[in-house]
């Protein structure tokens, strides 16, 4: 029996679901995963963007329940260090938390214009303005990071909480044929081919469940 469970949504469609799943993967933490129906009240409103509060992904450990993915995210830190989910270095450590923040609170035009569709693909799909924005901070992040810490990864060698936070946006780039430069385009080539990442890929192309509202064709 694992040691852990995980309740994550639709793994087609849940930006947040897979941020929790990859924490798990990265922190090596032994779970089993529980899918919450997908036409529960409150899944559709975490979909759809329609709940300033998710109770997704939730993770359970023990006696431990903890439902924010940034409070899963420091959770997983502390119970396995080893797996260095934030830098060690205390300037990286407070940057990686400052740039997870962002992400955490941020970026609402980029999440309701480009919802998360990762059997979906949109060549020529044409950005409004207020996501271009966001789009341009994200990969502004992501020139930093990368200058500043050498990459492969946001914070160097290793990833971070903080590729798990924008994990999700890679796949939103790929998916709406977003044009980036060439240092954003290899870093979200990388995460795209990042292993949980990719098992999480699969199985969101298998599943079955539809939310309507976000298959529609732009």
């Amino acid at each position: 029996m694992a040691e852990a469970s995980l309740t994550v949504s639709s793994k087609n469609y849940s930006s947040w679901s897979l941020r929790g799943f990859l924490l798990c993967r990265m922190a090596g933490l032994a779970f089993d995963e529980r899918v919450a129906p997908i036409d529960d009240p409150a899944t559709r409103a975490e979909l759809l963007l329609l709940s300033p509060s998710f109770l997704v992904p939730c993770l359970e450990h023990g006696p431990v329940k903890v439902w924010d993915t940034l409070a899963i995210a420091e959770y997983l830190n502390e119970i396995k260090p080893e797996a260095h989910l934030l830098p060690a270095d205390p300037a990286a450590r407070a940057h990686c938390r400052a740039v997870c923040g962002e992400m955490h609170s941020g970026f609402a035009n980029l999440r309701s214009a480009l919802p998360m569709n990762l059997k979906a693909h949109h060549p020529g799909f044409k950005v409004w303005a207020g996501a271009q924005a966001d789009i341009d901070r994200v990969t502004a992040i992501w020139q930093d990071c990368l200058r500043r810490y050498g990459g492969p990864y946001l914070f160097g060698k290793t990833a971070t909480m903080a590729d798990a936070m924008y994990a999700p946006v890679c796949s939103r780039f790929a998916t709406y044929d977003v044009k980036l430069e060439p240092a954003c385009a290899a870093y979200r080539d990388l995460m795209l081919k990042f292993p949980p990442m990719l098992e999480w890929t699969v199985a969101a192309r298998n599943e079955p469940e539809e939310v309507e509202e976000l298959d529609v064709e732009f």
